[in-house]
């Protein structure tokens, strides 16, 4: 998560004593902090899932053509009313970084990660996001 995101999801291995996560819960907030309970085990965090399903949906409509990264996030401000668009996120993640949790993603489901080429040119190119200074955009300094 960006250092400005101040949640933090809490799920037991299975085996974590329940007060641990109750000391965490009450705890947290002093540090400003804002805990969430996660209540069963799962492979990804609740915002993790969430954000993957927008993520390769976003990154599939790109990937096939059907609209540039600067449409899909403007519609997704304008419906969401959200300053945090799915392209500018995954710049600021890093390309890089949004590959390796896609490709981890579609090994566990079993499926071709359709997206991959388009992500791997950018890499190629050195077009990391934030970090590289271009990414989806290429507007930061």
């Amino acid at each position: 998560m960006p250092p400005d995101v101040r949640s933090v999801e809490l799920m037991s291995s299975g085996q974590t004593d329940p007060q641990i996560i109750e000391l965490l819960m009450a705890e947290l907030p002093k540090y400003a902090l804002v805990p969430h309970r996660v209540r069963k085990q799962s492979t990804g965090f609740i915002f993790n899932r969430i954000w993957a399903a927008i993520k390769r949906e976003s990154l599939l409509v790109v990937a096939e053509g059907v609209a540039e990264p600067r449409d899909v996030d403007a519609l997704f401000a304008d419906v969401f009313k959200s300053e945090t668009t799915p392209f500018r996120f995954m710049d600021e993640v890093g390309l890089d970084v949004v590959l390796d949790i896609e490709n981890h993603y579609c090994e566990l489901a079993g499926v071709e990660n359709k997206s991959a080429p388009m992500l791997e040119e950018y890499i190629a190119n050195g077009w990391l996001g934030v970090k590289s200074g271009r990414g989806f955009y290429n507007d930061y300094t």
